[in-house]
């Protein structure tokens, strides 16, 4: 079969592995990435994950501010490309752009469609506790993630897997699933399926309130949020980072040490506090952290 001439857009690590695929499988024309963020202290620009990965393989980057913007769309119709395969991009795409391909514009999300629409499906798979979520290849269109699916693999998720571990698997099955579904699209034997909207569920964008601790809420609950958010679940001033399921008798937000453990209660059960931070200062295991600090009676609400 001839090679496919694509354009690829994507940002985060999430999308490196499909475009890596992609690279040794098709004619890449251009790869369209997020612009360069500031970051850290210093507020560098840094250039995203993407970028680094097209450049080091010597493809071609373009990063608009606006996808949509007519000058951009004008570029992407001149290349007359095949294909736009579309892996956590950041932007959404007008029907100008789904219309320039002959083959249209084909996604990868990363969750079992028509489940966890939207921008955080990973995170939310985890925080509301689901045993399986997986990745689906579509056919975009102007919805936010309504399109036709074309194939999908499925990905268990364990009881004490967080995020990072979770998102590197499915990025990896992303890839190889991109692959299969480019090669049914060539050889014709994709047949597209519409999603049920009865069955959808939503994964919207994490702010910083999705990560306020409640020990109010059951410690499954707890336990999901910081699994899911990894680093991004706080409590008071404190960062939660790792935590196990306990069985001492405490009340919602009471703190029990005993030796070098640090447990928490929960509205029903409690936590064990494995990995936790403190305002300027780094990540620490419970023993470590429990060696430099005080943990008193009022130890969440105190600044």
């Amino acid at each position: 079969m001839d090679k496919l001439k694509v354009i690829f857009m994507g940002t985060p690590d999430f999308a490196v592995p499909s475009l890596a695929a992609l690279a040794d499988k098709t004619e890449i024309i251009c790869v369209v990435t997020q612009p360069d963020r500031p970051k850290g202290r210093g507020h560098k620009l840094q250039p995203p994950p993407v970028k680094i990965f097209a450049q080091e393989n010597n493809l071609r980057v373009i990063q608009p501010p606006k996808v949509k913007a007519r000058a951009v769309v004008e570029e992407f119709a001149a290349l007359k490309p095949d294909l736009i395969v579309v892996v956590a991009f950041g932007q959404i795409l007008s029907q100008k752009i789904l219309d320039i391909p002959r083959f249209g514009c084909i996604n990868v999300h990363a969750s079992l469609l028509p489940k966890y629409r939207g921008a955080a499906p990973i995170e939310w798979a985890i925080i509301r506790g689901e045993k399986v979520t997986g990745v689906t290849t579509m056919q975009m269109n102007a919805g936010l993630d309504t399109g036709d699916m074309l194939l999908s693999s499925e990905v268990k998720i364990s009881d004490e897997m967080i995020l990072p571990e979770l998102r590197e698997r499915l990025m990896t099955v992303g890839a190889d699933l991109l692959l299969k579904t480019l090669y049914k699209l060539q050889s014709g034997d994709l047949q597209p399926i519409k999603q049920d909207d009865s069955l959808s569920t939503y994964a919207p964008l994490l702010t910083k309130d999705t990560g306020l601790i409640d020990w109010k809420k059951s410690a499954r609950e707890i336990h999901n949020l910081v699994r899911g958010l990894y680093g991004s679940a706080r409590a008071g001033k404190f960062k939660i980072w790792r935590t196990k399921l306990a069985d001492e008798k405490l009340s919602a937000g009471e703190i029990k040490i005993v030796g070098e453990k640090f447990f928490v209660g929960a509205g029903d059960g409690s936590l064990e506090i494995l990995e936790i931070q403190a305002p300027n200062s780094k990540k620490l295991n419970a023993a470590d952290f429990l060696r430099g600090n005080k943990v008193g009676e009022n130890f969440w609400t105190n600044e």
